[in-house]
């Protein structure tokens, strides 16, 4: 049986999607991170899924022969935090992320409470070095 991918590209209004954050102070975030995005990748946002906006994307293909496409980079603003998605498995991420202010990170996502939090200018590197990486990684064939 093939593996149906749930979290999708699609054409969902990012700016829809951010109007229905029910937090102010979120919904602010969420455009300042749009900003920040969309200027370090040269991407236009997209939503991935319902709630994921996500910028360029990339093709993986594993050895289990599972594959799909995922964003290079991306933001969600939820209701406890906002997630933020980086590559992982390059050293850099952790040296960056020493740098990066308050936060939580996961397995693939990066948690913050608010972008006040963060480093801004350590974001666009962080932001920059997963594109890199995933690009290296997943050259386009």
């Amino acid at each position: 049986m093939a593996y149906e991918q749930k979290t999708k590209q699609n054409e969902q209004s990012v700016m829809s999607f951010i109007e229905e954050v029910d937090h102010s102070k979120k919904r602010e975030d969420a455009y300042r991170l749009l900003d920040i995005f969309t200027e370090t990748t040269g991407y236009e946002a997209k939503m991935w899924g319902s709630s994921i906006i996500g910028f360029g994307s990339y093709h993986y293909k594993y050895k289990t022969g599972h594959e799909g496409d995922a964003p290079l980079v991306g933001f969600s603003p939820r209701k406890a935090k906002i997630s933020l998605y980086f590559a992982t498995g390059d050293p850099e991420r952790e040296e960056l992320l020493e740098k990066f202010g308050k936060h939580k990170s996961g397995k693939a996502c990066v948690y913050i409470n608010k972008v006040e939090d963060i480093d801004e200018e350590v974001l666009k590197k962080l932001i920059l070095q997963s594109v890199t990486f995933l690009q290296r990684m997943y050259p386009v064939e």
